[in-house]
C-alpha cells in the first residue's frame, strides 16, 4: 500500500480562517486518497506581518494576504497560479471573485493566490441598541456619547486612515513620492480626531476580533465605524449579542467608496513536491462549487460572487454579505511594493502618536509621507 503524501498548510486561528481548511482538507482527501493536508495556525497579529518568504521554506500551503506580495514577486517564492491553471481556470475565477479580491493577488504579471475569503472595512452595529451611521458626522455624534468602539491596534489605525482618505476623494498614493498631499491628510486626521478624542484608550490596543467582542459583550458600545467584516458576529448564538454589518458611513460624497481592502487567498509554495496537487485543491476551495456549500457550511467567510448572491448563504448571518457588497465592491487596494510592510507597521505608530497627542497632525503628516517615500527605497 502507497503510504499518503502529507501536505503541510499554515492559515490563521480564527474560526473563520481554520475551520474551512480543514473541512475542505478532509473532503479533498476523500477524493484524493494519496494525499493528505494538515494545517496549522497562527494569530491575526502573526498572520498581517510575519513574511510569506518564511513560511514558503516550512509550508506547501499557506492562507495569506496581499499586501505581501511585493517581496512574494521579488523572490519568486511562490507558484505562480497562471503558469498552472488553464485559462478557462483563470478567467472563472476571475469573473466569480468580488470587487478586486482576486486582482490584489495579481503582481508583476503573475496571479500568487487566488481569493478565498474577502473582506474590507465595513460598519458594524448593535441593531438592539441603534440603527447604522449613513455620515461620519453621526459617527462623530455616537463616540462624544461614549457609544463608538473602533480597532485602532497596527495595522488598522493606518487601514482607517487609508478608507478615509479615499472616501474623501483623496485616495492615498501606492507608488513613489508622497503618501498624500499635506492639506489632504489633514483634512482625513481630523475626521479621526474627532471620534478618537472620545473614545476608550482600550481602542489602540485593539483589532477587529477584540472590538467586535466588546460590541458583543459590553452595551456601552454600539457601533463600530470601521473594522473589518468577521460574518460569525451576524450569526445567532454567536456571542452575547448579535452585531450586524452594513456600507461604511460616508465622511465625502462618494457614498461608501474607498474602504481598503483585505481578505486572504491560497498560496502555494515554489518549494513544494506535490505542485499539481495543491494547484488542484487550491482552485476547487476558490470556485463557487466549494465557496458556495462546503466552505460557508464550515465557518468560512467567501469571496466567490456566487456565494455572496446566494440567499441562504446571507440568511445565515443577517445579510451580510447584501448589506456590505456597495463597499467591499468599491473597496480600495493598498500599496504592494516590497518595503510596504515596514511602512505599514512605521505608519500605524506615526498615527497612533497622532491619536494620543504625542504628535501634531501637520507632523505626522510629514512623518507619513517621509516615511512612505523611503519604503521605495
Amino acid at each position: 500500500m502507497t503510504a499518503k503524501t502529507i501536505l503541510k498548510g499554515m492559515t490563521w486561528s480564527d474560526p473563520r480562517g481554520y475551520d474551512p481548511m480543514v473541512a475542505t482538507s478532509a473532503e479533498f482527501s476523500r477524493k484524493n486518497p494519496d494525499f493528505e493536508i494538515e494545517w496549522d495556525k497562527r494569530s491575526l497579529q502573526d498572520f498581517e506581518s510575519v513574511p510569506v518568504e518564511e513560511l514558503a521554506r516550512k509550508y506547501d500551503l499557506m492562507v495569506i494576504d496581499h499586501p505581501h506580495l511585493g517581496s512574494v514577486a521579488k523572490k519568486n517564492c511562490l507558484l505562480a497560479f497562471d503558469e498552472h491553471l488553464t485559462s478557462d481556470q483563470f478567467e472563472s475565477l476571475s469573473a466569480e471573485s468580488l470587487g478586486r479580491s482576486f486582482a490584489s493577488y495579481n503582481l508583476g504579471g503573475h496571479q500568487w493566490a487566488l481569493p478565498i475569503d474577502t473582506a474590507a472595512q465595513v460598519q458594524a452595529f448593535r441593531p438592539d441598541k441603534t440603527n447604522s451611521a449613513t455620515t461620519w458626522g453621526e459617527v462623530v455624534k455616537l463616540a462624544e456619547n461614549g457609544a463608538v468602539v473602533w480597532p485602532l491596534r497596527s495595522p488598522h489605525s493606518l487601514m482607517s486612515f487609508f478608507t478615509l482618505a479615499a472616501n474623501l476623494g483623496t485616495p492615498c498614493a501606492t507608488t513613489p513620492g508622497d503618501l498624500i498631499e499635506q492639506n489632504a491628510g489633514m483634512a482625513v486626521l481630523k475626521k479621526m480626531l474627532a471620534v478618537t478624542s472620545h473614545l476608550d484608550p482600550a481602542c489602540f490596543e485593539m483589532d477587529p476580533i477584540a472590538s467586535l467582542d466588546a460590541m458583543a459583550e459590553d452595551s456601552r458600545f454600539i457601533l463600530n465605524p470601521l473594522t473589518y467584516l468577521y460574518k460569525g458576529y451576524s450569526e445567532k448564538n454567536y456571542r452575547k449579542h448579535i452585531l450586524q454589518f452594513c456600507d461604511i458611513a460616508a465622511a465625502g460624497k462618494i457614498g461608501p467608496s474607498g474602504s481598503t481592502l483585505g481578505g486572504t487567498g491560497i498560496a502555494i509554495s515554489a518549494e513544494t513536491s506535490s505542485p499539481e496537487a495543491c494547484v488542484k485543491y487550491a482552485f476547487w476551495i476558490a470556485s463557487r462549487e466549494c465557496q458556495e456549500d462546503l466552505y460557508v457550511a464550515s465557518n468560512g467567510q467567501p469571496a466567490n460572487i456566487m456565494a455572496w448572491n446566494n440567499h441562504a448563504v446571507n440568511a445565515s448571518v443577517s445579510d451580510a454579505y447584501f448589506n456590505t457588497r456597495l463597499t467591499h465592491e468599491a473597496a480600495w487596494l493598498r500599496p504592494r511594493h516590497d518595503g510596504y510592510m515596514e511602512f505599514q507597521s512605521e505608519g500605524s505608530d506615526i498615527l497612533e502618536s497622532a491619536f494620543r497627542g504625542k504628535l501634531a497632525p501637520a507632523a505626522a503628516i510629514k512623518q507619513l509621507n517621509s516615511r512612505f517615500a523611503q519604503s521605495f527605497k
